[in-house]
């Protein structure tokens, strides 16, 4: 697939604009629920190349910027139970391969959370490129993946009385991404 075939593509520099952004996931709570959470402080380059398959994401995000909307669950998060914030203050991702999939895309790359870095794919909408109120362009995405957090070191077990744990295994993770072209 060629940038030509993508309604409205630009290939550029992209910056990505938090205030119009949202990291996200949702983790299984008691065996009965799901508990969602974003993190609040991020940046990330992205660069679309004529061959989209050539472009690149790099993202950062400040593990102690946690939001679940309750400052007990925060705080233990932020501890060595869980994300370690007081030694391991960013999660990394680091795109490898940009792959074309049906009219989505995948997005191949590293993802680094507690200094372990694994490889990990996004399942990737291209959702459009345009003008701003602002006289600059925007481009949108939106990104999912699952992660096992006990393979990135977040392994703490909660049994609960009669069986399950308090904290899934599985973190689905949803992003919303909207970025700024630069200009020069």
């Amino acid at each position: 697939m060629t940038s030509t075939q993508i309604p409205g593509y630009l290939a550029g520099t992209w910056d990505i604009d938090a205030a119009h952004s949202t990291v996200g996931f949702s983790v299984r709570h008691m065996m009965v629920s799901k508990v969602r959470g974003y993190f609040t402080k991020f940046e990330g380059v992205l660069v679309t190349a004529e061959n989209p398959a050539e472009s690149t994401v790099e993202a950062t995000i400040d593990m102690d910027s946690i939001d679940t909307r309750q400052e007990q669950r925060d705080a233990h998060i932020k501890s060595a139970d869980f994300f370690d914030t007081g030694n391991h203050t960013v999660m990394t991702f680091r795109s490898t391969a940009i792959k074309a999939k049906g009219d989505d895309w995948t997005v191949e790359g590293d993802l680094t959370i507690k200094g372990i870095t694994k490889p990990t794919t996004l399942e990737l909408e291209l959702n459009g490129f345009g003008p701003d109120a602002y006289g600059g362009t925007r481009a949108g995405f939106s990104a999912k993946t699952d992660i096992s957090r006990k393979e990135f070191g977040v392994d703490i077990d909660m049994p609960m009385d009669g069986g399950g744990v308090v904290v899934g295994d599985k973190i689905s993770v949803e992003l919303e991404i909207e970025a700024v072209l630069r200009t020069a």
